[in-house]
């Protein structure tokens, strides 16, 4: 009975992350949908902002109540850095990134997170590095995968690797007319296509170290601030005060705030309700029942759904230097991970020998007093 119970609770988490998974792909294409018929850029994440910060803003003011620790002026000022970093920079190069680039690449560059977070956290002094240990050597390899695989993203296209009929692609299209070679090549490297692509990817690492950022950051507030729904709350309400900043310079246009279609309110309350409410819930409960490291691991599913959704939704191509980069940082996922892994191993087994070490020292320590204080050989 226990045992069926545990398979159960198993069977949950899995269908959880892979749901957290499909949640997460399905943000790209709607975020991209969103971009196509027309949602502004800056608008997109202030109406996602405002109604995640009405979703959970109740939640965290009426669990948190006791929880909360009185704000003072150098937590609000740390609040509006974490917002700066992990709202206002990481959204708006994401929705930049996606808007040159797509989902498909958006999600692979999401994959070089883990791996970004510990150069920072190790940069810092907040993670440990053991460069002569087997776990240290992991993380850093595959910290050099993961960086070398995005960089072949940004840097290398490569060619098609499926045609989809509704694609534009300009290699596919001159050679098509017949054009020499020498032609195809000065075309497709002055296109302004590639040129936005080469932006996009730039724009996604960005969202990527801004990402990164954001989680370091947390670390130390977290620990001043428990109250994790309120923090969570006072970074939204941060974030959003920056963008509708940035919109009274970029977005003066009435017509830009209007909303005009069912479209853009599907795409919005997806990004709202389902991308920073739904989600939230979820990854913290996967993360109670599994822990950080086991949720990190299903990253790299939510790539090669959002590949198939792209492909057939959004009709977008394939490309080689894509899928090269995509294997490349999820081996150096995996190697991160592993090290991670194996790095709590040694820290139990150090833990586990210095508390039978102090044992036998307290258990010789009574026997020489039972023995009047004469050692016992």
């Amino acid at each position: 009975m226990a045992q069926e119970k545990i398979i159960s609770e198993k069977v949950k988490l899995l269908f959880s992350l892979l749901l957290l998974q499909f949640c997460f792909a399905g943000f790209h294409i709607v975020s991209r949908v969103a971009l196509n018929i027309g949602v502004s850029k800056v608008v997109y994440p202030v109406y996602r902002n405002i109604i995640a910060l009405l979703l959970l803003g109740p939640f965290a003011y009426f669990l948190e109540k006791k929880e909360r620790p009185p704000l003072t002026f150098s937590l609000l000022a740390q609040f509006f850095l974490l917002a700066l970093v992990g709202i206002t920079a990481n959204q708006g190069f994401y929705i930049l990134g996606l808007y040159y680039a797509s989902p498909t690449f958006a999600s692979a560059m999401q994959n070089s997170v883990p791996a970004i977070t510990f150069v920072m956290a190790s940069a810092l002094r907040l993670e440990e590095v053991h460069i002569t240990r087997i776990d240290g050597l992991a993380k850093v390899l595959g910290t050099l995968a993961s960086v070398g695989g995005a960089t072949i993203i940004t840097l290398y296209k490569g060619p098609p690797l499926l045609h989809h009929p509704s694609s534009n692609n300009p290699l596919e299209e001159n050679i098509n007319m017949g054009n020499p070679l020498e032609e195809n090549i000065n075309m497709v490297l002055s296109s302004p296509k590639l040129q936005s692509w080469t932006w996009g990817c730039i724009f996604l690492l960005g969202h990527c170290l801004s990402w990164a950022g954001w989680m370091v950051l947390q670390a130390p507030i977290v620990k001043k601030y428990p109250a994790k729904l309120s923090l969570t709350s006072f970074t939204f309400f941060f974030g959003l005060i920056q963008f509708l900043f940035i919109a009274a310079f970029v977005e003066r246009d009435p017509k830009h705030w209007q909303i005009q279609s069912a479209e853009e309110i599907s795409t919005i309350l997806y990004a709202g309700v389902i991308s920073s409410g739904l989600v939230i819930s979820l990854q913290t409960w996967c993360i109670q029942k599994g822990g950080p490291v086991f949720v990190a691991s299903f990253q790299p599913v939510q790539t090669v759904l959002v590949a198939g959704m792209a492909f057939i939704i959004l009709g977008d191509q394939l490309y080689s230097g894509g899928i090269i980069g995509a294997v490349l940082i999820i081996f150096g996922l995996y190697l991160v991970l592993w090290g991670k892994t194996a790095e709590t191993r040694y820290q139990r087994q150090d833990t586990e020998e210095t508390l039978t070490k102090h044992l036998l020292e307290d258990d010789l320590d009574n026997n020489n007093q039972d023995s009047g204080g004469i050692d016992i050989p």
